[in-house]
């Protein structure tokens, strides 16, 4: 090779170029390379002298400046290059065009001279006016499908099935435009008057204060409030058609207490109980007033397990056993706490028993531990204890555990095993239906799909636990047979059953209706003897509400409701009000229930079973609420007859709900409420109508009699959420959401709030 052909080294100027090396990809936007300038000696000018000497350049050596010249177009009009452009004549003559405006040829021969869009131009265009054809027959079929019969609608939904979202929009009135997303809400999930969510708009990855809430569903009382909110806002903008820009948030209506902390004390030593005297007060107040509604502990073997361990001091109790105990304790300190009379020595009692609790059966891999009875015992009493305090989506997390824990164990099967003694069969029977009863109450409020779990755990038979060893009780419990027969009597319909009956009455007209060989075979005829109201009968009866309960919200709050006309969903609603209506009647006279007589036997049972009819009810008929109030916004599809007759009767039903509570809240009514009442979700129903009575005074005319009176029910609920607010931070920020709501609907509403205090 010659010298004048080696490589040379690159001047000093030139020495740092390098070749860039290859971008990093760490999972996010791919970094794309800054590309480097070029060197001082490098020109980029490009017009350069004419009278340049460019041999002279080419002599200055291998890496000298070399000028590029630019090509400058010819300005001449009978340039022989090909135009970008030619007019329409040339094009369809498939001739040459000067590109002018007007070109030569066309001047030439007098034609008028025009340019048509390009292709891609013509192509853009088109797809434009198809797309404004397609939001135009969208809006058209918005406005269609819920007059479309049942054949018709289906039809729709088999041939579109990319328009889901349309569907699910279908009872709207057309609406082209979305709120802002930085506007998070819950209730505008719900893109139909049903009130049916199956897309959200909240940030739950980055907003914390989302994160402790969790989603909030359709049919919890907290999208309601968020609903009403968001409307009395946007009746207050200047600007009706847009949302106001301090759109609220669904954060500005929960009530719930997950955003602070739970307590687990690192002072305190598992293994140090209450005296004797104060175990036994709170172990009674729990079995008094807790286990009734969830009996996941069977009362008589843990009261004897009680009795061991402070019988004997030096007996050391299963650490599982113990965090049992314990978590009884806390639940009890939680209720005394409540009530008040006497007021406990320290505040934070149930905090120091459910820390204790917690150590004991929450250590480090308690999650990895395989479940047993104890286990999913502790599980279920935490979450109870968690709502209790206002911890709901803790709580709804916890339930979830302990159902799964219950079915790792198969106890949502029916036991055919012969190890097991029935009335330990039946004990575990209940723990399944304890989590289920829970479980539909976490529901109802956090507004979440309940858990569906195919179960042949038998229900629970209406038998006092402490009879369970009764040799005429086991007959029942044990003849597979007569147990169904038994509770096929008293919870089907068409029995002719009369509220003013009692329960012996009942049978002994069974009885009557049946031959000898009929009475053995149904039981009967030992019935009598046996069979009497009693807390297990109305857990039988509350179990058999929280089907229908469970019912009503997969039928109407489900995605899969929007696919169903209005129609439809109203012979629902009706069918699903019959159905509640006659779960009514079925109660004997002994659980019927009128007012908060709490000096009659079984008020608690009475009470209970009162407040969860009337909010069964209340979930039923709200979406018939919900689609008036929508017609009375956009003035689009008048609701029917029927859908007015159901929605008055939700503000009726909230209207008995708070009927059960007494005129004023003293101190001693405050008492009486919370010993007889559901207590640990008490508010989330008081809540409730508060909120169904807030609507409808939204959607009423100041001055007439209908708003006077809707004035002095939601008054007096102010009164008592006023009330529990002095006692519980759990009840403090619903007092503050509802007052907020009040003043913003009218603020001519005095509340006397005082009163009664």
């Amino acid at each position: 090779m010659s010298e004048n052909h080696r490589l040379r080294p690159l001047p000093a100027d030139q020495a740092e170029w390098k070749q860039p090396e290859p971008a990093i990809f760490f999972g996010g936007a791919r970094a794309v390379p800054e590309v480097q300038s070029a060197p001082a000696s490098f020109s980029t000018n490009t017009d350069a002298p004419s009278g340049r000497d460019d041999q002279a350049d080419l002599n200055a050596g291998p890496m000298a400046k070399v000028a590029i010249p630019r090509t400058t177009p010819s300005s001449s009009s009978n340039s022989s290059g090909r135009v970008s452009r030619a007019c329409d004549n040339c094009r369809d003559a498939k001739a040459k065009c000067s590109g002018h405006q007007p070109c030569n040829r066309c001047q030439d021969n007098g034609q008028r001279c025009s340019y048509g869009d390009r292709k891609r131009e013509k192509t853009a265009k088109q797809l434009s006016d198809l797309t404004s054809q397609i939001e135009t027959y969208e809006a058209l079929l918005r406005d269609l499908y819920p007059r479309l019969d049942t054949a018709c609608a289906r039809h729709v939904d088999q041939t579109l099935p990319a328009f889901s979202s349309l569907v699910a929009r279908s009872s709207e009135p057309v609406q082209l435009e979305s709120p802002p997303p930085s506007v998070p809400r819950a209730a505008d999930n719900s893109p139909s008057p049903l009130g049916v969510v199956d897309y959200t708009r909240e940030d739950f990855i980055r907003d914390e204060q989302l994160q402790a809430m969790g989603f909030v569903g359709e049919h919890s009382e907290i999208a309601w409030l968020f609903r009403l909110k968001r409307d009395l806002n946007q009746a207050s903008s200047s600007t009706p058609n847009d949302p106001p820009t301090d759109a609220p948030s669904i954060i500005s209506v929960n009530y719930f207490q997950d955003e602070s902390d739970v307590s687990v004390l690192t002072d305190v030593d598992p293994f140090v109980g209450p005296p004797y005297a104060i175990a036994k007060q709170l172990i009674d107040r729990y079995f008094d007033r807790a286990h009734h509604a969830f009996p996941v502990i069977g009362k008589k073997f843990f009261l004897n397990q009680w009795r061991s361990v402070y019988s004997n001091p030096k007996l050391r109790p299963w650490k599982p056993w113990l965090g049992v105990m314990n978590m009884v304790l806390a639940i009890a300190s939680r209720h005394l706490l409540l009530v008040g009379d006497p007021p406990p020595s320290d505040p934070n009692e149930h905090v120091v028993y459910f820390s204790r609790a917690w150590r004991l059966s929450m250590g480090n891999t308690a999650l990895l531990d395989h479940p047993n009875v104890t286990k999913v015992q502790f599980e279920g009493l935490t979450a109870f204890y968690l709502l209790s305090i206002g911890q709901v989506n803790r709580a709804w997390r916890m339930i979830g555990i302990a159902i799964r824990s219950a079915v790792a164990m198969g106890l949502h099967l029916r036991s055919e095993t012969d190890s097991i003694p029935h009335e330990s069969k039946e004990t575990v029977y209940r723990v399944w239906w304890a989590l289920f009863m829970l479980d539909t109450v976490l529901c109802e409020m956090t507004g979440r799909p309940p858990s569906k779990i195919f179960s042949t755990t038998p229900l629970p038979t209406p038998f006092k636990e402490e009879d369970l060893n009764d040799e005429h009780v086991a007959r029942f419990i044990m003849d597979k047979v007569v147990r169904d027969n038994l509770v096929l009597l008293l919870l089907s319909r068409g029995q002719g059953f009369s509220p003013s009956e009692s329960l012996a009455d009942r049978i002994h007209r069974l009885r009557l209706g049946l031959n000898e060989e009929e009475q053995g075979e149904h039981g009967t005829d030992l019935l009598t003897e046996t069979l009497t109201t009693n807390i297990s009968l109305y857990f039988l009866y509350a179990v058999d509400l929280a089907f229908l309960m469970r019912e009503a919200i997969d039928r109407l709050y489900a995605p899969a409701a929007n696919r169903q006309s209005w129609l439809e969903i109203e012979d629902t609603i009706s069918t699903l009000i019959a159905r509640a209506d006659d779960w009514h009647s079925r109660l004997p006279l002994e659980f019927q229930f009128t007012i908060m007589d709490t000096g009659q036997p079984l008020a608690c049972q009475r009470i209970s079973l009162a407040f969860r009819f009337y909010t069964t009810k209340l979930m039923i008929s709200q979406p018939c609420l919900h689609r008036c109030v929508a017609h009375s916004q956009t003035k689009v599809d008048p609701p029917s007859a029927r859908c007015d007759t159901i929605a008055s009767m939700c503000i009726e039903m909230a209207s008995q709900m708070l009927g059960i509570l007494p005129d004023e809240p003293t101190v001693q009514n405050m008492a009486l409420f919370y010993d007889f009442s559901p207590w640990w979700c008490a508010l989330h129903y008081v809540v409730q109508l508060t909120t169904i009575l807030l609507v409808k005074l939204s959607r009423t005319m100041p001055g007439n009699e209908e708003y006077t009176s809707l004035v002095d029910k939601v008054k007096k609920a102010a009164r008592w959420i006023r009330k529990m607010s002095f006692k519980d931070p759990f009840s403090q920020r619903a007092w503050v959401v509802c007052e907020e709501l009040i003043s913003q609907l009218d603020p001519r509403i005095e509340l006397d709030v005082d009163a009664g205090i």
